[in-house]
């Protein structure tokens, strides 16, 4: 399990490293996983402190730091 998050994380990272700040909405679409799978990748990048989060009206956007 611990493999998987990783490279989810991984996949994230990278998305954001390329296309900067996004929804959650359009990570999970782009990277395509499940909202497990997703909430699993950002709790690890939050953990090592790589994510930071911003809540709107309509989502919560996340961004490398």
């Amino acid at each position: 399990m611990k493999e998987k998050i990783g490279f989810n994380a991984g996949a994230v990272w990278s998305y954001l490293d390329e296309n900067g700040a996004e929804s959650l909405k359009v990570v999970k679409k782009a990277c395509k996983l499940t909202d497990k799978d997703l909430y699993a990748a950002l709790g690890w990048l939050a953990r090592e402190d790589k994510v930071d989060f911003e809540e709107t009206k309509e989502d919560i956007i996340v961004k490398l730091k």
